[in-house]
């Protein structure tokens, strides 16, 4: 992963956390206008200023350009951004993916995504529902094996009761594990999933 795939923490004008992009895309909104970058002593700066800043050659945290050196933003607020993040972690493929660690819930086995597929643990048949506590990640073996039956039924154990996560948006994969100094002030401040398609509950 280069420097400008790395993340950036972005919060609103109220500065809560809204969501975590890349250094490239921080970079496209502060020369925009559309954010501004937030220093270890909250000071804010525009794209200007904050290329004005003076730079490290060889520290890791900065981009290089054909004239300047210039310091990775790890936290921007967005300027014209304020509502207030999400307060539930939306239900949907991702998160239940994320959820289960890509893990099938029945033979332990991590799996890539392709391999994987969502069961209802109680199936629709047999009036199941898509909930949080009623659906797993479970690798196609397995859920061909269940078939339309119950664990029980079926004499499979659950690796874990399935339930409703709890996260804060810093806490899903890739750079995003990785947590910056710059982003503690703002952490414990909201939890939130900020991203992918919401699945109907029903």
């Amino acid at each position: 992963m280069t420097v400008l795939d790395s993340s950036v923490l972005v919060l609103n004008r109220v500065y809560q956390p809204i969501n975590i992009t890349t250094v490239r895309r921080a970079f496209v909104l502060l020369y925009q206008g559309t954010a501004k970058a937030i220093d270890k002593e909250f000071r804010t700066f525009d794209f200007e200023s904050w290329a004005a800043l003076s730079a490290e050659i060889n520290d890791p945290d900065v981009v290089h350009t054909v004239q300047s050196v210039i310091r990775v933003p790890r936290v921007i607020m967005l300027q014209v951004y304020d509502r207030l993040p999400r307060l539930h972690v939306r239900f949907s493929r991702q998160n239940i993916y994320l959820r289960d660690k890509c893990t099938c819930q029945y033979c332990n086995k991590r799996l890539p995504r392709s391999e994987l597929n969502l069961d209802h643990v109680i199936p629709r048949s047999r009036g199941g529902r898509t909930t949080w506590e009623n659906v797993v990640c479970s690798c196609i073996p397995c859920n061909l094996s269940k078939g339309g039956r119950t664990p029980l039924e079926a004499g499979m154990r659950l690796k874990k009761k399935p339930t409703r996560p709890r996260w804060s948006p810093f806490e899903k994969g890739g750079d995003a594990d990785r947590t910056y100094a710059d982003w503690r002030p703002f952490l414990n401040l909201v939890d939130a999933s900020y991203w992918n398609t919401e699945l109907d509950e029903d």
